[in-house]
């Protein structure tokens, strides 16, 4: 059975309460959504934001949960890495979309570089889900799969590997 929420504040209504109601309200809100998945401090500011949460308030308790250890930005991005590794994007797409959500550029470093993912495997196995185990034949195919790869996030170097033969390969595709 689901809780109900509380009503986000109707403009002008976040000025009436205060700042402890205020900070309160932000920080039920904070730990309602974080209950759901980890968010970076940049996404949940966002989200608080346009539920009507006083930026004061939201600056107060964002400040506390990093404190806390509740909101850590490590942990979300080495997720994030994780999670979009495994559904194979490469470390640019990655990197980019990690900017894009407000974290910091050594956090996203740290994060690429504590993966440990084989990023040449995975533009390998992205490659294959799309196009089948043969390598391409001709310039066009082997042109049409390097753009698919680099939209996916690959670096150069990435993509000439997955485009050819795997050192490791014993069975030739």
């Amino acid at each position: 059975m689901r809780r109900a929420r509380p009503e986000p504040l109707a403009a002008g209504e976040a000025g009436t309460a205060s700042p402890a109601d205020q900070e309160q309200a932000a920080r039920t809100a904070a730990f309602a959504l974080l209950a759901g998945r980890d968010f970076s401090r940049a996404e949940l500011a966002g989200r608080l934001a346009r539920k009507g949460h006083a930026a004061a308030a939201v600056t107060a308790v964002l400040d506390s949960l990093v404190a806390e250890g509740v909101l850590r930005e490590e942990r979300y991005a080495g997720q994030f890495v994780n999670q979009r590794a495994g559904r194979g994007k490469g470390p640019l797409r990655i990197r980019m979309e990690l900017g894009d959500k407000g974290v910091a550029r050594e956090t996203v470093d740290s994060a690429l570089g504590e993966a440990g993912a084989d990023w040449v495997r995975a533009a390998r196995e992205a490659r294959r889900r799309k196009f089948g185990a043969a390598l391409p034949e001709g310039a066009r195919e082997r042109a049409r799969q390097a753009r698919f790869l680099q939209y996916r996030g690959f670096t150069a170097d990435q993509i000439r590997a997955a485009l050819g033969p795997a050192e490791d390969d014993d069975d030739p595709r």
